[in-house]
This record gives C-alpha cells, sequence and structure tokens, in this order.
C-alpha cells in the first residue's frame, strides 16, 4: 500500500481554505442581521423621518447577510448533493 502524498495534501489544503472560506461569508451573514440602526434620543425634535432613513440605510446590509445565508445553503446542498449522487 502506498500513500499518494501530494494527492493527500492537495485535499488538506483545499478542503481548509473551503472551510474557512464558508465559515467566512457565514459569519458576514450573522454580522449583517445582527446590525441595528442607532436610535436618536427621544426628545421634542425627534422626527419620523431620521428614524425612517436610518432604518433604510441597514437594508442593503440586511439584503447581503440575506445573500450569505443563501450562498451557505446553496454549498450545503451542493454537498449533500455530492454525497447522495
Amino acid at each position: 500500500m502506498s500513500i499518494d502524498w501530494a494527492a493527500l495534501g492537495q485535499v488538506f489544503g483545499i478542503s481548509l481554505l473551503v472551510t474557512v472560506g464558508f465559515v467566512g461569508v457565514f459569519t458576514l451573514g450573522i454580522v449583517g442581521t445582527s446590525r441595528k440602526p442607532q436610535q436618536a434620543e427621544a426628545g421634542p425634535d425627534t422626527t419620523s423621518a431620521s428614524s425612517a432613513s436610518a432604518g433604510a440605510a441597514f437594508g442593503p446590509a440586511r439584503a447581503g447577510a440575506y445573500a450569505c445565508f443563501a450562498l451557505c445553503a446553496a454549498a450545503v446542498a451542493y454537498g449533500i448533493s455530492l454525497i447522495v449522487i
């Protein structure tokens, strides 16, 4: 029995890179969904327009977070399909 050490090293390296990338993308999704707009102090001069514009600024971050989660789900589905098929 002989072990192809070069092939084993390639599998290890690619597995490590894919794992780190997968965890990074999932972390970006968590950070994107955990951000909340900062509320201005409640005072007599506070308007609802300023709070609405603050909430609108986080729309792209939340959409990006959902895209990260969708990418993770697609990677998991691809991995399962490789195992099953």
